[in-house]
């Protein structure tokens, strides 16, 4: 009986430690990656914009090729909505809008995730000429994970996962615009 009660006094100490740990973790999360393309701004952003070509380059959308998609609107336009579901865990299901556009320099986007967990985050993509036949894609996602969810960030290393995925799907639009 004196094991159970001290097993039980650790778990409820790890439990309050960790929630206490919770409360100096930052809520925020950010995550920006960049790449640089070999070919026309023009011809980067055109491809880039349309939301159906992801599905040729994003790390998401590859992983599950069978995922059930849905469109509303006109593709490239403010307002229009490309959603997802996939049975994949790791994909989950959402749906990604167009909230801003600067022509041929930014697309603003509202990511709105439905599974495995519900939230709203923000991403973006700039394009910069660096030459006449190279631009400079950056992608990023900004996201605020409320306490005690922003435990998530460090224990499932969210930060450097999300990096990753968003430098796979750039490192795929490159060899794709590249080899087109």
């Amino acid at each position: 009986m004196k094991f159970l009660k001290v097993s039980l006094l650790i778990v409820v100490i790890a439990i309050v430690g960790l929630l206490v740990y919770g409360l100096f973790i930052p809520t925020d999360l950010r995550v920006v990656e960049k790449i640089s393309i070999n070919k026309p701004i023009a011809e980067v952003y055109d491809f880039t914009k349309l939301l159906k070509n992801q599905s040729l380059y994003s790390k998401w959308q590859l992983m599950d090729p069978q995922m059930e998609h849905y469109f509303e609107g006109e593709d490239g336009t403010v307002g229009f909505v490309s959603g997802w579901k996939s049975e994949n865990p790791d994909v989950g299901s959402g749906e990604q809008e167009i909230i801003a556009i600067m022509d041929g320099q930014r697309i603003d986007y509202e990511l709105r995730f439905f599974e495995p967990f519900e939230s709203k985050s923000q991403a973006f993509m700039v394009f910069t000429s660096t030459a006449p036949d190279q631009t400079e894609v950056t992608w990023g996602f900004d996201s605020e994970m409320a306490y005690p969810m922003n435990l998530m960030i460090p224990m499932m290393d969210m930060q450097v996962a999300l990096s990753d995925d968003f430098s796979v799907g750039l490192a795929n639009l490159k060899a794709f615009l590249e080899k087109n």
